[in-house]
């Protein structure tokens, strides 16, 4: 176990090292640079000059990516060209919208596509299991966006249940609270789970058919267990491993790809924040936030191989 965990810790920290290397390309090694970015065609070139010194571009290239890589280390991300305040700052205050909203959206889908997809693959062929393919045939043809509209107009609009956008805040102080906060993400949760869950319906189903044909399960019930015994002790757990892999994949799309839904609510959220750093030509914010959704994507991969050899042991010792 103490080998496969230093292996997938090498694999994670080398990922997160060419991810570095590849924004830090993208973003200041492309032609023209970052001043010119955010300052336009019109500048003229003392602004130009001005700003050129204040990033760091009249640096050369080197030096450059190992000061932002050592911010990085340090917690230091820089301050941002459009708000003038440390982008680090900018980032907690965003996650506190971003990440329980993906996380009530991952325990939404979750819960809704394991109980659908073993539901379907108990009755397979059978009129449930052909009811929840079509819906969720249906859940994934739907934009996201396109369905938050529809909340809005249903729940905000018509039945006045919750407001149609914006966020009061977790306490009292910022003039809400964590009731009203959880009320504020429920239509964007739901909004961002329907696609998802849709998704990850048909693959539980399609996995737990396929251990239901396994020998040893033909064995479990000769001997007596029942089928529902069978299915939630045995098969659920042998057929965990490629809905984990999709649960992963999942969450942190869930986690990068909030830009729109956050847009459509008005949630101040990280990807909102993305969105208004591109409009505004921050070039600081968009490189950090872009390496901080990155590493998210890289750290939830591993947490998924871990919870792989948790599951399944024959894992760990795999050449």
């Amino acid at each position: 176990m103490t080998l496969f965990l230093l292996r997938r810790l090498a694999g994670f920290v080398l990922t997160l090292l060419a991810a570095t290397l590849v924004v830090f390309a993208v973003l200041d090694l492309l032609p023209g640079n970052a001043a010119e970015v955010v300052l336009g065609d019109s500048a003229t070139p003392e602004s130009l000059a001005a700003l050129e010194k204040k990033l760091g571009l009249d640096q050369p290239a080197a030096v450059r990516y190992m000061q932002w890589v050592g911010g990085l280390l340090r917690g230091d991300l820089g301050v941002s060209l459009s708000y003038d305040t440390p982008v680090a700052d900018l980032v907690v205050e965003r996650l506190a919208v971003t990440v329980p909203l993906a996380l009530m959206a991952m325990a939404l889908t979750t819960v809704v596509a394991l109980v659908l997809g073993v539901y379907a693959a108990s009755r397979h062929n059978r009129l449930g299991d052909v009811g929840v393919m079509a819906a969720s045939q249906v859940g994934i043809a739907i934009p996201n966006f396109w369905f938050a509209i529809l909340l809005i107009l249903l729940f905000a609009v018509q039945l006045q249940w919750v407001s149609a956008g914006g966020f009061p805040g977790w306490t009292e102080d910022e003039g809400g609270g964590l009731w009203d906060g959880l009320q504020a993400l429920l239509l964007p949760a739901v909004a961002l789970a329907v696609v998802q869950a849709a998704i990850l319906a048909r693959i539980t189903r399609s996995a737990v058919l396929d251990v239901l044909r396994e020998d040893y399960v033909r064995t479990a019930r000769a001997k007596g267990l029942s089928r529902r015994a069978a299915l939630w002790r045995h098969v659920l757990r042998n057929a965990a491993i490629p809905v984990l892999t999709v649960m992963g994949l999942q969450f942190a799309n869930l986690l990068t790809g909030t830009i729109v839904v956050e847009n459509v609510f008005s949630l101040p959220g990280l990807g909102r924040l993305v969105f208004q750093a591109i409009a505004n030509r921050d070039v600081v914010v968009v490189r950090n936030v872009v390496l901080l959704l990155a590493a998210a994507v890289i750290t939830i991969n591993l947490v998924v191989d871990v919870l792989y050899a948790v599951i399944d042991p024959r894992l760990r010792s795999a050449r």
